[in-house]
């Protein structure tokens, strides 16, 4: 037993940070996987180009940490935290992809679409799932209440062996 103080754990927003970067990397491989498993294009409307796709996942990004660094600074952030996070996301992904076509010029009838398609197809759903699991690490993050790796040789202490 020592008399360190118990570590404070990962601050929120660094924990934001790093559990944004997993929603990022759960997501963008989500939809790749669901896309290849079903043979289906994430945004099935034609005419749009990249532009849509990716302001949506910008989008649904920011409402993520927005919500994930609203929620985890609560002392202790809950769990429950999650499930705004990952509605935050799918209501981002679908403003995104409105927003992304009207900038890229296309035609608004195709913007909500292809916003509708999303919605109701299998990217929305994936955008959220990967959302919730990225919340629970980012909540998880912030809970834990640990230190970093230390060496035997950097304890302060003179009788180690």
């Amino acid at each position: 037993m020592t008399n360190e103080p118990r570590p404070a754990g990962v601050t929120p927003p660094v924990a934001v940070v790093f559990a944004t970067v997993v929603c990022v990397a759960l997501s963008i491989g989500g939809l790749g996987v669901a896309s290849l498993v079903l043979d289906a294009d994430v945004i099935p409307v034609r005419g749009l180009g990249v532009v849509p796709g990716v302001i949506g996942q910008v989008f649904a990004f920011a409402a993520f940490a927005g919500v994930l660094l609203w929620g985890v600074r609560a002392d202790p952030p809950s769990y429950l935290t999650a499930v705004p996070c990952a509605i935050g996301a799918y209501v981002g992904e679908i403003l995104g992809i409105v927003v992304g076509a009207l900038v890229s010029g296309a035609d608004p009838a195709r913007g909500l679409s292809a916003a509708g398609s999303v919605a109701i197809g299998f990217a929305g759903p994936v955008v959220a799932l990967a959302a919730l699991l990225a919340a629970f690490f980012g909540v998880f993050l912030v809970r834990s209440r640990t230190s970093g790796p230390r060496w035997r040789w950097e304890d302060d202490d003179d009788d180690a062996p």
